[in-house]
């Protein structure tokens, strides 16, 4: 009775779509279902809290379980469960229960009079029509919902965009004083982590490393809502070198942040040679390091070429690994990671390189050869499309938003599945019938 998760290229859907999912499937085998609809958003709001919401639907967790039935917890707080028809009795003892512990709100106190209904009951298959056009309301209503909140979540980040692109320019004085908030300020909790996956054929991904970095947006959005970080480019370069330090110390701190499995984190070349880099190589075990890749970007390397080539033989001498961010496929062509000595290389997707027909295809597949494919990360991939050309042209691993709700739809599918098996065990168990 468990609903199936969702396609991988989609987000995950609300219950509400869900429970519409779910009606549409019962419509072939209606004979012998049931639906509770009980109206717990018609409460006072003080009986709506989450605790009160939390434990009415606890109630229906055994017959969950025993795969009696699936309960759909919608985001006004009202209860949908479908369930077999000999479990009957059950239900309504279930709603009895519930309806106890609302007993002096409005609502119960009018269902007795007539006047409201506590619970709605339906039988599938003489009002299937009537369940299926309740519950597209509820789904209707929840992606006009959905909607409206995307468009004023991106109104509000459009508004602060334009805010700090007119806003107080990045001066000296400004950064100064930017630097010295930092000092005091805790930026563990504007540290970020994204995955780098191999992903196959079925979409599926297996974790290879992840970056952790300082967000700049969110730290602008925090700290610096009035300030244009980028109207000056060096002066935003020293500031990332004051966020270089920050990192390397919450990274020597490991109860600041959670440091998992392999790595990295973008740094500047100029840093890799300050005391506080090797104040921070001092204090982690040699074995670490080479679960750590050092990101540097192209327009740092060859701002100064020379102080690159001495710190990246440095740095992976020490036993770190080096990877050459911020490569688009105009520049991949003309920059020799070999030659470098790059062990890694990050290629920025763009739709350009699959507008470009088998023409662009062949050229990027032609650049992955010559880099190696499994030395290559397709990164920004917000989207289907980016990993199916990367896996096209050779790519063996990517990063970005698409990859991270791959991540979290594989962890829900493998939740469920483990559910699954503590229910066949369960059921299993139980002694047979007499």
């Amino acid at each position: 009775m468990a609903v199936p998760p969702p396609p991988a290229s989609k987000q995950l859907p609300s219950q509400e779509n869900l429970l519409l999912n779910y009606v549409h499937r019962l419509e072939k085998q209606k004979a012998g279902r049931r639906v509770l609809h009980i109206h717990l958003s018609q409460l006072r709001p003080f009986n709506r809290r989450e605790t009160h919401l939390r434990t009415a639907a606890g109630n229906f967790e055994p017959l969950v379980k025993s795969m009696v039935g699936q309960l759909f917890t919608l985001k006004n707080g009202d209860l949908f469960f479908v369930f077999k028809a000999e479990a009957q009795p059950q239900i309504e003892t279930i709603v009895q229960q519930i309806r106890f512990l609302f007993s002096e709100d409005p609502l119960v106190v009018e269902e007795e009079s007539g006047q409201r209904a506590f619970a709605s009951w339906y039988d599938a298959e003489t009002q299937f029509d009537d369940i299926l056009e309740v519950v597209r309301s509820f789904a209707d209503a929840e992606q006009k919902r959905a909607t409206e909140g995307s468009k004023t979540r991106l109104d509000a980040r459009a508004a602060l965009k334009a805010r700090q692109e007119m806003g107080e320019p990045l001066t000296p004085e400004v950064l100064s004083r930017i630097e010295q908030a930092l000092q005091r300020a805790d930026l563990s909790n504007l540290v970020r982590r994204q995955f780098v996956c191999k992903i196959d054929s079925k979409m599926t991904p297996e974790q290879e490393f992840s970056e952790l970095f300082i967000s700049i947006k969110d730290l602008r959005e925090t700290l610096l809502p009035g300030v244009n970080l980028l109207s000056n480019r060096w002066l935003f370069q020293h500031l990332t070198e004051t966020l270089d330090r920050r990192m390397l110390s919450m990274l020597s701190k490991t109860d600041r942040i959670t440091i998992s499995g392999e790595i990295s984190f973008n740094i500047n070349v100029k840093t890799l040679l300050a005391p506080e880099f090797l104040t921070f190589d001092d204090n982690i075990a040699a074995a670490r390091r080479g679960n750590m890749i050092i990101e540097l970007q192209k327009e740092d390397i060859f701002a100064d070429l020379g102080t690159f080539l001495f710190a990246r033989e440095f740095v992976q001498h020490k036993g770190y690994r080096v990877l050459l961010d911020g490569l688009n496929f105009q520049t991949m062509d003309i920059i020799d990671r070999g030659r470098l000595g790059a062990d890694l290389v990050k290629l920025i997707w763009h739709s350009e390189m699959a507008d470009g027909g088998d023409a662009a295809q062949s050229r990027v597949r032609a650049m992955v050869q010559r880099t190696g494919p499994e030395r290559v990360v397709l990164c920004r991939c917000d989207n289907r499309e980016s990993i199916d050309f990367g896996r096209a042209v050779g790519i063996q691993r990517f990063q970005g938003r698409f990859v991270e709700n791959l991540i979290a739809e594989d962890g829900r599918r493998r939740d469920l599945l483990r559910l699954k098996r503590r229910i066949e065990r369960s059921t299993s168990q139980e002694p047979p019938s007499e």
